[in-house]
């Protein structure tokens, strides 16, 4: 392969298979458990990243379907969102993210810079509750339980929050294992249809691993829980802040 085709051609390892196709991507029928706890506000400094500014100290504990999605397939993620402002703007740190394809997760940590590891997510309806449950291994790492569509929720509330901004850490290391990339990314979600939104009663539990620090922000009080389901695109991201460029003192 000559070199103008490596350059034409290349934009996903491996190149001549990539592990995703070009985006954005598009996702039909996602359906969200979001439930938002109260933490230790000394935890979320520990973890969030300058020059993002932290609010009240809340997080979102997120379990997510995704049944259709452009080039990932059908597969289930979980994680932690934190609540943040950047330049005046609010919008939401993703912090952690676990789920089970490895196309989202080589496409999510390549190109925008999710911190997404493999691991063992599972959400669906048991009765009359939404559970959710995170196995790292053989470790559960997180348990979550939520009533069935209780209570509607307004979709245009639901749609005005997909529509903020998300921030991300980008991190891509050189051959020599020092850091070539740092960025502040943000990204933002399109094209939203909200097929429905509830709320109720609901619990969760995190539980300590070393290698999947999800229970490092405690939960000390939920404070409320969403269950949607909705269609989006999700866009490709911007560099807002270089963590590599020399800053005047």
């Amino acid at each position: 392969m000559k070199i103008e085709q490596v350059r034409s051609t290349a934009f996903a390892m491996p190149l001549t298979s990539p592990a995703f196709p070009p985006g954005p991507y598009r996702f039909v029928n996602r359906e969200f458990m979001v439930i938002t706890y109260r933490t230790d506000p000394d935890a979320l400094r520990a973890v969030v990243p300058e020059p993002l500014e932290i609010g009240l100290p809340l997080v979102k504990y997120e379990f997510i379907r995704m049944p259709d999605s452009t080039g990932f397939g059908d597969y289930t993620e979980s994680g932690q969102v934190i609540p943040v402002s950047f330049e005046g703007a609010q919008g939401g740190y993703v912090h952690s993210m676990y789920l089970n394809d490895h196309p989202p997760i080589a496409g999510g940590r390549e190109l925008w810079g999710f911190p997404k590891k493999l691991a063992s997510p599972v959400f669906d309806v048991e009765i009359d509750t939404l559970v959710g449950t995170l196995d790292y291994g053989k470790v559960r790492i997180a348990k979550a339980t939520m009533g069935f569509k209780h209570r509607s929720v307004d979709a245009a509330s639901i749609a005005a929050a997909l529509a903020a901004p998300n921030f991300l850490l980008k991190i891509i290391p050189h051959v020599d294992g020092s850091p070539r990339i740092c960025e502040l990314v943000r990204y933002y979600t399109t094209n939203v249809t909200v097929h429905g939104a509830w709320t109720a009663p609901a619990s969760l539990e995190l539980h300590p691993h070393a290698l999947a620090p999800v229970a490092d922000l405690p939960v000390l009080k939920v404070e409320s829980a969403l269950h949607f389901i909705a269609d989006l695109t999700l866009d490709l991201g911007t560099v807002v802040f270089d963590y590599l460029l020399p800053r005047k003192r």
